[in-house]
């Protein structure tokens, strides 16, 4: 007898993840809920962070999750199926930009509506998933409440950024951005490439990548190349 009921408890289980196609979802999708409870997407690829933001909102009488996905593919693939009124979706995703799998959600639906999850406080990435259309930024260092918060004032139809990061973009909103090329520069500046080699790479002269590398240090404030390297992955301007 006890067999049989494990087996059925594992069946049931199954089935209810099978009709959401995700792994942490609580209720069944086919059982009758609230029409006005905050529908909420879920992508991130790690599964520890899945099942928390899963408990955190199903345990909320307003929301119900009615998917997850784990990559930006997945998520683009899954969108209109899920029809969620909001998507948290992880700033840093296994396959794709989270920039690229926001905007092929939004060319097709740009009502959408996107709060992105970071545990960096790179503010050059915070402004460019703000300039591309998410409504609201959350550190996952933060307490739940601030999440919750975010996703009922998004599905409210206003922006949300917490005060931590409004301070984090206020420090730097007055800073001169690099140049499209003065980035590809501090890519190569990463892996010790000599001027030599950069100037061979972008097809310009060696005087120029000195004159870009000028730029590079007086635009971040930085004392020398690796110093240069070391702000621009901090700030979210250049990734590993």
């Amino acid at each position: 007898m006890a067999t049989q009921e494990i087996t059925r408890n594992l069946t049931s289980l199954h089935n209810a993840s099978r009709t959401t196609r995700c792994g942490y979802v609580y209720r069944d999708l086919n059982a009758p809920v609230n029409p006005t409870n905050i529908r909420v997407f879920s992508v991130d690829c790690h599964p520890l962070v899945q099942y928390g933001i899963a408990s955190l909102i199903q345990s909320q009488p307003d929301m119900i999750l009615v998917g997850q996905a784990s990559s930006g593919g997945e998520a683009v693939e899954r969108f209109h199926e899920c029809t969620p009124d909001v998507i948290l979706i992880d700033l840093q995703l296994p396959d794709m930009n989270c920039l690229t799998a926001m905007s092929s959600i939004m060319s097709e639906s740009p009502e959408a509506r996107f709060i992105v999850l970071t545990d960096s406080l790179g503010d050059v990435e915070i402004q460019r998933v703000l300039a591309a259309g998410a409504h609201g930024c959350v550190l996952k260092k933060m307490p739940p409440n601030e999440l919750l918060e975010s996703i009922r004032r998004v599905h409210a139809g206003k922006k949300r950024i917490p005060p931590e990061i409004a301070t984090l973009l206020a420090e730097h909103y007055s800073d001169t951005m690099l140049t499209t090329r003065e980035v590809e520069v501090l890519n190569y500046l990463i892996g010790g490439n000599r001027n030599r080699d950069i100037a061979e790479q972008l097809f310009i002269t060696i005087e120029t990548v000195k004159v870009h590398i000028k730029h590079i240090l007086d635009k971040l404030g930085a004392a020398d190349r690796t110093h240069a390297v070391a702000i621009g992955l901090r700030r979210g301007i250049i990734q590993l």
